[in-house]
């Protein structure tokens, strides 16, 4: 339940070149560098409902950890996989749906912030969040 609350994000590590390296285009990712993401998530047991809002959308997900489900990025790029428990981690394992390529994603905290970091193709990115 540590998760739990809203968080807002504070500075981006080569989320630039991540991007860059998903195929999001020169726009979207200079776009999307200053995107003022804002998550709130609410654990009970297994069940997750998280709310992401950004100058670009507002979406609300729900998943239980180690269930498979179907999630679609900012730029469109369509995603199916699933979200576990490792220790204090949440890891994220997904596929994507046009190439095959796999996205690991992990959320942890650490001090007073969420730190995400993403894995795609072998470059690290990674973004900070502290409470709202």
């Amino acid at each position: 339940m540590a998760f739990d609350g809203t968080w807002k994000v504070d500075r981006s590590e080569n989320y630039e070149k991540f991007m860059e390296v998903m195929g999001v285009s020169l726009m979207k990712r200079k776009l999307g560098a200053h995107d003022n993401l804002k998550i709130t998530i609410h654990q009970d047991g297994n069940k997750f409902s998280i709310k992401e809002s950004s100058n670009f959308r507002t979406i609300e997900l729900e998943f239980i950890l180690g269930v498979s489900f179907e999630y679609s990025l900012a730029d469109g790029t369509e995603l199916t996989g699933s979200w576990n428990m490792e220790g204090n981690k949440l890891v994220g394992k997904f596929t994507r749906k046009d190439n095959g390529k796999v996205l690991t994603a992990c959320r942890e905290i650490i001090g007073d912030e969420i730190v995400q970091t993403y894995v795609y193709e072998g470059v690290e990115a990674k973004r900070f969040f502290k409470r709202a």
